[in-house]
């Protein structure tokens, strides 16, 4: 016997469940028995309301309805199960005594898919169900297909919308890769390094052998900011492919799934979103040199590839089945242990034999504290040349500060405080109070404590005042505050040529700073 809005214990191997909608019990037990044993699994409801409230919860694939029911007629029960979200797409058969063609007109104005006429004819019932169930079922796998599709192109189009921003971004970049003037080899030549310590007199050695030998591959090892892509440079500006192109890669920066393209190039086709050929930088950098910063973070898969170009000169664009042959010296950096990555099979052993031809090291700061003076003094001259203003003197308890301190960030770091000293003296001697380090640990704090605060966190966010002038006072505290005195990248961060600082915070006073530095 069947509980009255309880599924049967029968189950189908097709998973397809029916709920019958009739008060009658013969009607019920007929059409139960008719289906049960094809393996359907039967739900029933004497009433609308009930059918309404079993339809919600089992979600049945196929509702078999009488038009008169003790509660709301069917057509009303159709047409709440067609107003439901979780209901609408369940075909509703009636099956019902009343014959007349306008009774058939409601049934199919209120949605039902089909209309039985009673007396019931179980083979007829039996093929009316699995001719809807059928087409339900294809209409259901369409639905499914359609959103499927949907997705796929929704991810499609941001996929080629994120190409397309990747290759314009590439474009963009390629433009900047001509080759240097003359002006910028100078600038970039051997007499670049400053110092007078044995390291340096070794880094000026090697670098003046290698500039002899074009063709040799060069390895760069050394702390972040000692000068690595200085010494590139200097090797290719002052060897015979200077009238070349430098080109300098982060590897850090390369898109895992656009390296090889970006390495190599591509053809049009080769990806989506690859509407056009394009030269890879090895293509970019032939006849010159390629500089390949932080060498160790390259991808294992990247490595075999650029291993392969290293050995035999020879390119094949991403998409493509020719080769090209390219004349380019490798030059690359990194900061990390590649000894250490090598055991742990994260670098290619032998790639790094590859790369490192001739290894050059430079060693940190704080390990040649004796040419810090020189440095110094070297900065104050570049930065007072650009802001057009006279060289100022330093005093010499600042010199001696300085060669305490153990300047983590190194030569960049020495060159920022400089450039800073600069700002903060408004072109005058520079004396301790114009001086800002880190705060980042060091095994002696070696800057003495007369050495101002920098800005405190909270004065980062006071309101902008409504003057103009004073709002871009306040802006330009901020951004020279948050990066360390940096003026390129505080220049970089505000969208302005770094001269409008210089202007704003080297005149007379244009800027006024008050005790705590900026």
């Amino acid at each position: 016997m069947i509980n009255l809005a309880e599924p049967s214990p029968v189950t189908t191997s097709l998973g397809e469940t029916i709920l019958v909608v009739d008060d009658t019990p013969a009607n019920l037990d007929l059409l139960v028995s008719t289906l049960e044993p094809l393996g359907y699994r039967m739900l029933i409801a004497p009433s609308g309301e009930i059918a309404l409230a079993v339809a919600a919860r089992s979600q049945p694939d196929l509702i078999l309805m009488d038009v008169m029911l003790p509660d709301i007629d069917g057509y009303e029960t159709c047409r709440r199960l067609h107003a439901n979200q979780s209901t609408r797409e369940t075909p509703v058969l009636f099956i019902s005594a009343r014959d007349e063609t306008g009774s058939m007109v409601a049934a199919f104005r209120a949605g039902a898919l089909d209309y039985i006429t009673k007396p019931i004819d179980a083979e007829e019932v039996v093929i009316r169900v699995e001719t809807h169930l059928r087409v339900s079922r294809l209409a259901r796998q369409l639905r499914e297909k359609n959103a499927e599709l949907t997705r796929a192109n929704d991810n499609l189009r941001a996929e080629i919308d994120r190409r397309e921003k990747a290759e314009s971004a590439l474009k963009v970049a390629d433009e900047k890769l001509s080759s240097l003037s003359a002006q910028e080899a100078e600038r970039w030549g051997i007499s670049a390094f400053v110092g007078n310590s044995p390291t340096v007199g070794k880094i000026i050695h090697d670098v003046r052998r290698l500039q002899n030998f074009s063709s040799v591959n060069v390895l760069i090892t050394g702390e972040s900011g000692t000068g690595k892509e200085l010494v590139a440079r200097a090797i290719h500006f002052g060897s015979p492919r200077t009238s070349g192109p430098f080109v300098a890669v982060n590897c850090v920066a390369i898109p895992g799934d656009l390296a090889e393209s970006i390495l190599f190039g591509h053809i049009r086709g080769a990806f989506t979103g690859a509407t056009m050929d394009r030269k890879g930088y090895f293509e970019l950098a032939d006849g010159g040199t390629l500089f390949l910063d932080e060498i160790g973070d390259m991808p294992a898969a990247l490595q075999a590839k650029l291993l392969r170009v290293l050995e035999d000169g020879r390119i094949t664009p991403l998409g493509g089945t020719r080769e090209k042959k390219v004349d380019v010296r490798v030059v690359a950096a990194t900061n990390a242990d590649l000894q250490s990555s090598i055991s742990a099979g994260i670098f290619r052993q032998d790639l790094y034999f590859r790369l490192a031809q001739f290894p050059v090291h430079l060693p940190p700061l704080r390990e040649r504290p004796e040419d810090i003076p020189l440095l110094a003094a070297h900065f104050l001259q570049l930065f007072a040349t650009e802001m057009g203003a006279a060289v100022p003197a330093v005093d010499p308890a600042v010199m001696a500060a300085l060669s305490r301190y153990t300047f983590p960030g190194n030569v960049r770091e020495l060159k920022n405080v400089i450039e800073r000293a600069l700002i903060e003296s408004g072109g005058g001697n520079v004396g301790l109070g114009h001086i800002y380090v880190s705060k980042m640990d060091s095994p002696t704090p070696p800057i003495s404590r007369e050495f101002p605060v920098p800005l405190r966190s909270n004065e980062l966010s006071e309101d902008l005042p409504l003057n103009l002038e004073a709002a871009e006072n306040l802006l330009i505290k901020r951004a020279l505050a948050e990066t360390g005195g940096n003026i390129a990248e505080a220049a970089r961060r505000l969208g302005i040529n770094r001269t409008r600082i210089y202007r704003k915070l080297g005149g007379r006073g244009a800027l006024s700073l008050d005790a705590d530095g900026l």
